[in-house]
């Protein structure tokens, strides 16, 4: 039906707390409802499209006649983490929930990095990875020792001033851990690659290089079906790293959500085939995790002001699909995820009859729906939506 699939993830814009949320410690979480009550702001691009007709949020308002369909949908995978929500969007089901760690690596998992690198470790615990390079950051250039953290999520990351280990030493540190990291007794889902610029506390900077080395899907996505089929998959921002190029045809780096929207306006106006998949990093990263609601919202506000360049180059041959990945309440407690529902929006530049759509009860509907719009040959336990589409 459609030669164009346009899938933006709003990288932790959850809307409300999911059925199983005790189980995972988020009781009571809502990250847009929250978001908007800290820092009110008005989102009328969204609500045309039916945000506020999911749920009742702060300055969205509930629309008669919306633009494009709506529903929300429900993780079924193990684990609230962005690896999980993404493969899961592209049609698998996480049902063994990756390690993390509270209490910081083992020392075998230390030691083995030190003799890889010939550098000290320092950190080695759950952190902000803004307030991990204040507390080591003035040590990191004395010393030249690796920052390393983790979180909730089943990340290693790895902190250092570029200034003392050149970027492409760094990532090629990153690449080594990762190889250790595939042992069942280190298995982390990502390293992370956490550059900083800056030579005393109060001045740090992270930048743009950030570089995630993920796992290789367990299983076949969406997108891999896809690519043998012979269509395009252009993977915008981190889209690349989370699937470790597997089923991308092109990749597009970008520096922050801004650049996301104008990196995927450039990939729109291209004469493609297939899917074109992009992750707004920046309100998980930079405001989630820091429990910054008014930065949230501010940035929610950003991308509802962008959003008609996006929906005014819609033809009668693209859809525009955007949901989230898991939540991030940044009026939470802690500093991790959020297990909860999240929202789909659905639009395109045909006439058809908007409105609310059957809610999803995993988010592999949208790989379902992918492959029966290309016509490839794909299972997934996900079940299509698109002759809802009408």
């Amino acid at each position: 039906m459609y030669k164009k699939i346009h899938l933006i993830v709003l990288d932790s814009v959850g809307i409300g707390e999911a059925p199983d949320a005790e189980d995972f410690g988020d009781t009571g979480t809502h990250t847009l409802k929250h978001t908007l009550e800290a820092h009110p702001n008005t989102l009328p691009n969204l609500a045309k499209l039916g945000l506020g007709n999911i749920e009742a949020l702060p300055g969205v308002e509930k629309t008669e006649n919306t633009t494009g369909f709506y529903t929300k949908m429900q993780e079924v995978s193990k684990g609230k983490d962005t690896m999980t929500g993404h493969w899961e969007i592209a049609g698998l089901n996480i049902d063994t929930a990756f390690k993390v760690y509270p209490d910081g690596f083992s020392d075998e998992l230390l030691e083995k990095i030190t003799e890889a690198t010939g550098r000290g470790i320092v950190g080695n615990k759950p952190a902000s990875g803004t307030d991990i390079i204040e507390e080591y950051g003035e040590h990191q250039i004395e010393t030249g020792d690796l920052i390393i953290y983790t979180s909730n999520d089943p990340v290693l990351q790895i902190a250092a001033n570029e200034e003392v280990i050149p970027l492409e030493e760094i990532y090629e540190i990153c690449e080594k851990v990762r190889e250790m990291t595939k042992a069942p007794e280190f298995l982390v889902g990502r390293v992370i690659a956490r550059p900083f610029v800056g030579s005393k506390k109060g001045e740090f900077k992270r930048t743009e290089n950030r570089h995630d080395y993920a796992l290789k899907p367990f299983g076949k996505t969406v997108l891999d079906a896809l690519k043998d089929e012979g269509k395009d998959v252009i993977a915008i921002g981190k889209i690349n790293d989370i699937f470790t190029g597997s089923g991308i045809t092109d990749a597009v780096r970008t520096k922050n959500n801004d650049d996301g929207v104008d990196k995927l306006l450039e990939v729109m106006d291209r004469d493609f085939n297939g899917l074109s998949f992009l992750n707004l990093v920046d309100f998980d990263a930079e405001y989630g995790h820091r429990r910054d609601p008014e930065g949230y919202s501010n940035a929610l506000k950003a991308f509802d002001d962008r959003l008609p360049e996006l929906t005014g180059k819609l033809t009668e041959d693209d859809l525009l699909i955007i949901t989230a990945d898991h939540g991030n309440d940044p009026t939470y407690t802690g500093t991790d995820h959020t297990r909860e529902y999240v929202p789909l929006l659905i639009t395109t530049g045909k006439d058809l009859d908007f409105g609310e759509i059957n809610q999803c009860g995993t988010f592999s509907n949208i790989a379902a729906t992918i492959a029966e719009n290309f016509g490839v040959d794909y299972e997934t336990h996900g079940q299509s939506f698109l002759k809802e589409l009408k």
